[in-house]
């Protein structure tokens, strides 16, 4: 059960406080790290990779602090967002020079590059790779030592559905393995797919942490909708807006149902089989509407 526990710490660059007072843990399977550009994403990424020292706080693994220690280095993978790689090199050699700090050799950088099906390609020069191509041999570099930690940095740039698809169940089968996997992504959709556990910085703060519905439903402060379809709508509208709970109800023509906005979430889930009870309306259909990734996130941000 490999862990890695951020407490309160902070980053700054100068002036600049890129991670304000942050504390979180990372524990076994697949989390989402979530922020807009210039949030801290990376420069958490960076801590927990030990490339970056705090300046304030701790960042560690399973209780052993991150920063200049070699031999917590050896059990962590990182794919970062930048390049910085060595394009006169083939990728089987790229990938091999890694294996060969660890201490490994030839076998070790074969079976990653299998892993990420980057065989056909291991040949060729980094030079001449695409930026899915190079995203891949990256890969295949983090994971030639089978780390039990893999930190992944936008790791979907560039590549294709094919290959995002690819990785997607990679990642997913490490997660289930026991592995702790965290990668960062602005593609919510591929969040929303992936990660069982969501992370969200903005403005280099903590601003929410656990499963995305979950944390829709602890913000009482934010109206709730919901689309509801009833055996009769207009009556079960007229029963439900005398009540301060809800907040307001449009008719969707298109699709058949009402939207509702319920400002007092518990009072209203209750409310509802009780007012179609008492007027002997069919429930159809009741179901969030802002319970999404992509809402729970814009949410967060404009708080």
């Amino acid at each position: 059960m490999t862990t890695i526990e951020i407490d309160h710490t902070s980053r700054w660059f100068g002036n600049v406080v890129a991670v304000n007072d942050v504390s979180m843990t990372i524990g076994p399977g697949v989390t989402g790290l979530l922020g807009p550009n210039g949030a801290g994403k990376s420069t958490l990424i960076n801590m927990m990779a030990g490339f970056l020292e705090p300046s304030t706080g701790t960042v560690t693994l399973d209780s052993e602090p991150i920063w200049r220690n070699e031999g917590v280095y050896r059990s962590i993978g990182i794919v970062p967002e930048r390049e910085g790689m060595y394009d006169f090199l083939t990728g089987r050699e790229f990938v091999v020079a890694n294996a060969e700090l660890h201490g490994l050799g030839d076998a070790a950088a074969r079976e990653a590059l299998a892993t990420v099906e980057m065989e056909y390609a291991q040949d060729r020069r980094i030079a001449t790779y695409s930026k899915g191509m190079r995203q891949r041999v990256k890969m295949a570099s983090a994971l030639v030592h089978h780390p039990s930690v893999l930190l992944l940095d936008e790791p979907f740039n560039g590549m294709d559905p094919r290959q995002r698809m690819q990785l997607m169940e990679l990642l997913r089968r490490m997660g289930a393995e026991g592995r702790t996997v965290l990668f960062s992504s602005h593609i919510l959709e591929e969040v929303e797919q992936l990660a069982s556990h969501i992370e969200v910085v903005v403005a280099g703060r903590h601003a929410a942490s656990g499963d995305f519905r979950k944390i829709r439903r602890l913000m009482t402060d934010r109206p709730h909708r919901y689309l509801v379809r009833s055996s009769d709508d207009r009556a079960l509208a007229a029963a439900l807006i005398a009540d301060p709970s809800t907040a307001g109800i449009e008719v969707d023509s298109t699709e058949g149902a009402l939207l509702i906005q319920a400002v007092d979430f518990g009072r209203f889930t209750t409310l509802l089989p009780e007012v179609a009870r008492a007027h002997g309306i069919r429930l159809l259909t009741v179901s969030p509407s802002d319970e999404s990734l992509e809402s729970v996130f814009s949410y967060l941000v404009a708080a």
